[in-house]
């Protein structure tokens, strides 16, 4: 199936002129891969059409919000009786309470959430308030590992920035960055240096448990345990950022899926977004009441937002939320997941091509690399340019997935098995290419 791109071209064309790149988010732009951006006209179930109306399996599902499907129907009527209601009132609402109330319920190990409008700005105020909690300045991060735009967060940060091959950002200040410590993910070794030399400064370390911005790399078992009890053993906050993760890998979300091979395994701070507002621009951060009380009004530690917890946006992530806690959800979510997962893995062994793959609840990876990387530097060593012919390809053929190496996919309730096994078809057609 054969794709014409040219309303996509005009539109891109035209949208060069008046916006940076001609997108408001870089990897939008296919900069990595080359080639036309496809601009979205609609969206239902597992679809999008693009402005040729041409249809795309969509394994990108908003970057993992969309983990229902686009346009599900109790998310749709939430919303609409939330629009009819009034779109902001910048005064609280008996629905934020009921969202944060529900956060709560599934993920035990914070007591109060502070809801905002991105994950960048939870991840930031997560970072002012572990600051503030412990009266120090240094905090750790790992290579690759993404957690927003912040200012002190974009050294070597993965995503977009790892497809511009960028270590850091222009305009962010050598003191701003100073007190972050960047690691080497899943090296207990180095991890353990650093608190030896820097311990008693360090006000948190921050990590993603299952990272989406170097693809999918899952911190190992050992690593998570070492990095909780580092952080005990100093009085550092460990904080999960789960904008990514939350709901997504599990109903309690990646912390959980430690918890069950860790005894009493829980972090200090958890960052959540993108699932919990459902497709709409809503994140949260939280913590045990004693962290979270520093917070203004009641602490000293100031944060605030015109349109944090958002009317319409807690509706829709309401909804959603109760959604994927019905039984069963998830178990069938993680098996369509892994029948893409292991569909890929032997369609590329038949055609001989190097690949390793891994999948968590609704997010999934892949590497054209015959063993799964655990670090930044490991994954890249991927062949981007035979990663730039599998894109295309799938392209070509219907199947949307990341348009950068870098990202990880999404699977969600609306995938069908045939969507499943049509993807597979196609890649197994361009790894005959490759």
């Amino acid at each position: 199936m054969t794709h014409t791109t040219d309303h996509n071209l005009a539109l891109f064309e035209r949208a060069k002129l008046v916006i940076p790149g001609g997108v408001n988010s870089p990897v939008r732009a296919f900069k990595a891969v080359g080639g036309t951006p496809r601009f979205v006209k609609r969206a239902q179930g597992a679809y999008f059409w693009d402005a040729n109306d041409s249809r795309y399996i969509d394994y990108i599902g908003s970057w993992g919000p969309m983990i229902l499907g686009h346009g599900h129907p109790a998310v749709v009527k939430a919303v609409q009786e939330a629009v009819l209601e009034g779109f902001s009132f910048g005064a609280p609402t008996e629905r934020e309470i009921e969202l944060v109330e529900e956060i709560l319920r599934l993920v035990p190990s914070m007591d109060m959430v502070r809801l905002v409008s991105s994950g960048t700005e939870a991840a930031m105020s997560a970072i002012r308030l572990a600051r503030g909690a412990t009266g120090r300045s240094k905090l750790i991060k790992f290579e690759g590992c993404y957690h927003g735009h912040a200012d002190a967060l974009l050294v070597k940060a993965g995503s977009g920035l790892a497809t511009f091959g960028n270590a850091t950002s222009a305009g962010v200040p050598p003191e701003v960055v100073q007190h972050t410590l960047v690691l080497e993910y899943n090296n207990v070794a180095q991890l353990e240096e650093a608190f030896t030399l820097h311990g008693k400064e360090i006000a948190c370390l921050m990590i993603e448990p299952i990272a989406g911005n170097m693809n999918f790399v899952r911190a190992s078992v050992p690593f998570v345990k070492r990095c909780r009890e580092l952080c005990s053993q100093y009085d550092a906050l460990l904080v999960f950022d789960e904008v990514m993760n939350g709901f997504r890998v599990a109903l309690g979300s990646a912390q959980s899926v430690y918890a069950r091979q860790i005894p009493g395994f829980e972090p200090d701070m958890t960052v959540m977004g993108k699932v919990i507002g459902g497709g709409m621009p809503l994140a949260a951060f939280g913590a045990k009441r004693k962290v979270m009380e520093q917070l203004a009004p009641l602490g000293a530690v100031y944060q605030a937002g015109t349109l944090s917890g958002n009317p319409v946006a807690t509706a829709c992530g309401l909804a959603t939320l109760r959604e994927i806690s019905k039984p069963g959800f998830f178990e069938d979510l993680s098996r369509k997941t892994r029948s893409l997962v292991d569909g890929l893995k032997a369609a590329a062994a038949a055609e001989g091509v190097p690949f390793s793959a891994d999948s968590e609840g609704g997010m999934f990876g892949f590497f054209l690399l015959a063993e799964l990387p655990q670090n930044y530097p490991q994954v890249m060593k991927t062949d981007s340019g035979r990663f730039n012919q599998l894109f295309h390809g799938l392209l070509d053929r219907g199947v949307y997935i990341a348009p950068a190496l870098y990202e990880a996919g999404f699977v969600s309730a609306a995938h069908s098995d045939a969507d499943i096994a049509a993807t597979v078809a196609a890649a197994r057609e361009v790894f005959k290419l490759l």
